[in-house]
């Protein structure tokens, strides 16, 4: 189990120890034991600092003077290590001298709008506020991410906030630690919030059906938490609409994830869901994630919801609403989204780079130079709406589609959820379509010393470099991360992982033999690097 809370004096640890914990935008650790060869790193002395980091962080950017106690909300989702995790941060934030306002299992769009509520019956708005999770990765990883009504923290605030939790926790005492202890135990409160977020998005859907009390009677709809903290949607949002919800599963929250990995992205999570709505004859199926950022759905015959489909089904609603928008996407969207979004629909596609934060702040900076843009959404399942702060939020994305449902029957228009169907008429879809991870080997002798960054750049660079001999080869015109290249009817991109050494190859083509072909051309260009495990694409070759 993870580390004892801290009563002695801690062992010392290096700056690095910290910064190892960083993952873009968030902090993620593995807070238990039970998975071989990991060994726990994020204890609870380590998540003390990092909360007494962050209140100093927050201070700072607050500008709060000694006589107002700033208010930080934690929320956690369903993992067996929350609530160490949560008191030892706890104790961090209140050894400092803030005030702390716990709201339990929750999720994390709703600890992001507890910065923005008003309502002091619940103690908000707060400064600031944590979501203990670690998304969908197994049950002995935790991790923290951090909001302000500014949104999500960026990574060169987590970074400084890790440097800090450094130096802290290398002062802390005994005489510190049990101070911390004693402030904690005086200025901790208990707030029911996940009541004010599922409140609002009830709200939602009622008024874009006219003010319509239970705008779902009727409608058979079945909810797969995966066991995280998305069970309420069920029913807290969708039977006081009037939805039947009878065959939804997995909502009890469990740590250990005994049914499937809470993911819309993950082939097993959506063939659970799939079978749901099917054995169960109902209207439409939802998913989330553990901590309910990211979602998908199924119609009535299983077609699922996710991806280039979910981006093209929120794009149309989205352009109904705001026609000729912006929809900012990642970068591994489909080439017929492209077309879908810009010559079906009258909008325009903005293609970015991978990582949710980057497609949000993307879609935020268009916007401040005049460009609309009202969607931000990854092919993951994070989606962010301009009516809905850029709040990266799963249930929200939900709700969108929930409104279409509701609004097309108090429109007279029946059909279920044909209706959603009927909006994404003409996506091309590839017949083909892969993932494949290479990986950097960073001890092999080819880097020479250098990093895997600058290893995989260099990988990056010299397929570009070669695409330019064969005429059936387009590089994209517009490209902001890796080498995106058209040809034989499909496309590639070869990119830099996020976090890891690690180059993801994407390939769609309308058939096999046009897969291998791109395949091969990747392949031919990247053979000479040794320090890089071909092995995924020569099998992807071979087979």
């Amino acid at each position: 189990m993870a580390a004892s809370a801290s009563s002695t004096v801690v062992p010392f640890l290096e700056k690095t120890y910290f910064l190892r914990l960083q993952n873009g935008s968030d902090i993620r650790g593995v807070a238990v034991d039970g998975v071989e060869g990991e060994g726990v790193n994020l204890t609870e002395p380590v998540a003390e600092a990092i909360g007494a980091a962050f209140a100093a962080w927050l201070a700072d950017k607050k500008q709060a003077d000694a006589s107002r106690h700033l208010r930080v909300s934690i929320g956690h989702d369903s993992r067996i290590s929350a609530k160490l995790l949560q008191n030892a941060i706890s104790r961090g934030l209140a050894g400092a001298g803030l005030e702390v306002v716990l709201y339990g299992l929750a999720s994390t769009p709703a600890m992001f709008n507890s910065t923005l509520t008003k309502d002091e019956a619940f103690l908000c708005p707060v400064d600031g506020s944590i979501m203990i999770t670690a998304s969908h990765l197994p049950f002995n990883r935790n991790g923290f991410k951090f909001f302000t009504n500014a949104g999500g923290l960026g990574k060169a605030d987590i970074k400084d906030i890790l440097e800090r939790a450094a130096n802290i926790y290398n002062q802390f005492t005994a005489e510190s630690l049990t101070n911390s202890e004693r402030k904690d135990s005086l200025s901790i409160k208990t707030v029911d919030y996940m009541s004010v977020y599922t409140s609002d998005l009830v709200k939602a859907v009622r008024k874009a059906a006219g003010n319509i009390e239970k705008p779902l009677e009727g409608f058979h709809i079945v909810v797969d938490a995966g066991n995280g903290a998305g069970g309420f949607f069920a029913a807290k949002v969708l039977e006081p609409l009037g939805a039947i919800t009878s065959g939804s599963q997995f909502l009890e929250p469990d740590g250990l994830f005994p049914n499937h990995i809470p993911n819309p992205e993950d082939k097993t999570a959506m063939k659970a869901i799939t079978k749901a709505v099917l054995d169960n004859k109902a209207d439409l199926g939802i998913i989330f994630d553990t901590d309910v950022d990211r979602s998908a759905a199924v119609d009535s015959t299983g077609r699922e919801f996710n991806r280039n489909r979910l981006i093209a089904l929120m794009a149309a609603i989205v352009l109904e609403e705001h026609p000729g928008t912006t929809i900012v996407t990642d970068s591994v969207t489909s080439d017929g989204l492209t077309t879908f979004i810009e010559k079906k629909l009258g909008g325009k596609h903005h293609r970015f780079k991978r990582g949710y934060k980057n497609v949000i702040d993307e879609a935020v900076r268009l916007n401040s130079i005049g460009e609309e843009s009202h969607l931000a959404i990854e092919t993951s399942g994070h989606g962010a709406l301009k009516e809905n702060n850029w709040l990266d939020d799963g249930a929200y994305l939900m709700v969108k589609i929930l409104n279409k449902l509701a609004s097309a029957r108090a429109s007279g228009v029946g059909g279920g959820s044909n209706v959603l169907t009927g909006l994404i008429d003409g996506l091309q879809e590839p017949a083909f379509s892969a993932e494949l991870r290479l990986k950097i080997d960073q001890n092999h002798s080819d880097l020479k010393g250098g990093s895997f960054r600058e290893y995989g750049e260099n990988v990056l660079k010299h397929l570009e470099n070669s695409i330019g001999s064969d005429p059936n080869l387009q590089k994209a015109p517009v490209n902001y991360e890796g080498v995106r290249v058209s040809g034989y009817g499909g496309w590639f991109l070869l990119r830099l992982s996020l976090h890891d050494p690690v180059l993801p190859l994407n390939i769609e083509a309308p058939n096999n033999e046009d897969a291998l072909k791109l395949g091969l051309t990747v392949l031919a260009a990247v053979k000479e690097f040794a320090g890089l495990d071909t092995s995924a694409l020569n099998k992807f070759v071979e087979s």
